[in-house]
């Protein structure tokens, strides 16, 4: 009873500490959006670059059958060409547009192609190539290399086919239909194959939908800096005549800092809720009360344990400057592993592993996943896990550190 009454006097106390001091508490909230926007601005440059222009190709088709025309197809379909811009064209256009440095490259279906890949015969596609754009021509290189792999294994199983139509009474016209529709099936399995490869693709969501991913980082690193400044605002150094005082009335430093983290984390909660809802509002961010309910409850498990982090390396620094320094670096660290100033998937794959169990980066984690993929289930258990191990860490270590100096 007389800890929490202490607990309640130093509450007390913070929040008129703020009061006397409001003329400063604009400026306190609007450093940390001034310094991480600033910040943020400079990140972008490097992860989101401008929209470039698609590498044109041409494809010339000299056999004009409906063969050909699958296999543009599946050119078209081929993960690559989402770089590319295909278009279908004459021979002497293609020349031309190539001289005119209109054309990247053009690729050549070369006439004869379909009976030559009913009789098993080499089937190739000449590129032309333009001198002045040698890497887009290396790239359209690679998307035909792995057409051609396809061409060959649909032109085995054609083979095989063949072999024992032919032992059959079927008629040649029949024989050439039961090729073609085999030659299709093997090209819409291969398309399709390769769509549901692209749909299971890992998502970068930094540059899948880079503005609501940096509005969340930007938030969060609001979130961050403002348990800092907030925290250390509250914190003074006191005298060692004033410490001992304190002792004689039975007040702590435990009482003390628990006091601050108490004010830290009602305000920032606060002021996060606030700018939570402008983002929500600006960027029409498809969220229920529920979801924004579930943001602020992961943010105060967050803010708890990080201010709990704080709280440790008070009771165990004595210096208020190496405190403050210290301070510093874990926050700096906090926003650097949490993946809000560089996403965590450019990290190393044995990073990312070890990362998954540190607070920052569960709580962005869990964030992200309600705004940007409209996850409706939270694992809280985690972080709440964290944050446990962390208070008892905080309390152990300054109950510890008070029997010490009695």
């Amino acid at each position: 009873m007389h800890f929490m009454r202490n607990v309640q006097l130093f509450v007390t106390n913070n929040v008129l500490q703020f009061k006397r001091k409001w003329l400063s508490l604009p400026l306190l909230l609007l450093f940390p959006v001034l310094l991480s926007g600033l910040v943020l601005f400079v990140i972008l440059q490097f992860f989101i670059n401008e929209e470039q222009a698609p590498v044109k190709v041409g494809i010339v088709d000299l056999d004009q059958s409906e063969e050909t025309q699958l296999v543009s197809q599946l050119i078209e379909e081929t993960p690559l060409s989402s770089f590319l811009e295909l278009e279908g064209m004459e021979k002497q256009r293609a020349n031309e547009m190539i001289e005119a440095d209109e054309l990247s490259t053009y690729i050549v279906i070369q006439q004869g192609f379909t009976e030559n890949l009913y009789q098993g015969k080499s089937v190739d596609f000449p590129i032309i190539g333009n001198p002045n754009q040698p890497a887009q021509s290396q790239l359209v290189r690679e998307l035909i290399d792995s057409v051609a792999r396809h061409i060959s294994a649909a032109q085995a199983n054609i083979l095989t086919i063949n072999h024992y139509a032919k032992q059959l009474e079927i008629d040649g016209e029949t024989r050439n239909d039961l090729l073609f529709e085999n030659f299709k099936e093997y090209f819409f399995y291969t398309i399709g194959k390769d769509r549901i490869v692209n749909e299971n693709q890992v998502n970068n969501a930094a540059t899948s939908n880079p503005l609501n991913y940096y509005s969340l980082s930007l938030w969060f690193t609001f979130l961050t800096l403002w348990l800092f400044v907030i925290y250390n605002f509250l914190s003074k150094e006191n005298t060692e005549r004033l410490r001992q005082r304190m002792k004689l009335y039975g007040v702590t430093m435990l009482q003390q800092t628990i006091a601050k983290m108490i004010v830290t984390l009602t305000l920032t909660t606060f002021f996060s809720a606030i700018a939570l809802f402008v983002f929500h509002t600006l960027l029409n961010w498809d969220l229920t009360i529920k979801d924004l309910g579930s943001i602020l409850l992961i943010s105060m498990l967050y803010g708890a344990q990080f201010l709990f982090i704080l709280g440790f390396v008070d009771v165990c620094i004595f210096s208020h400057k190496l405190r403050l320094l210290t301070q510093s670096i874990l926050s700096g660290l906090y926003l650097l592993i949490s993946g809000a100033v560089i996403p965590t998937i450019y990290f190393p794959v044995s990073l990312q592993e070890t990362l998954e169990y540190i607070a920052p980066v569960e709580a962005l984690h869990w964030i992200q996943e309600i705004v940007l993929a409209n996850r409706d289930y939270i694992d809280y258990f985690p972080l709440l896990l964290l944050t446990i191990a962390s208070l008892f860490v905080f309390v152990g270590t300054a109950l510890g550190k008070e029997r010490l100096q009695e």
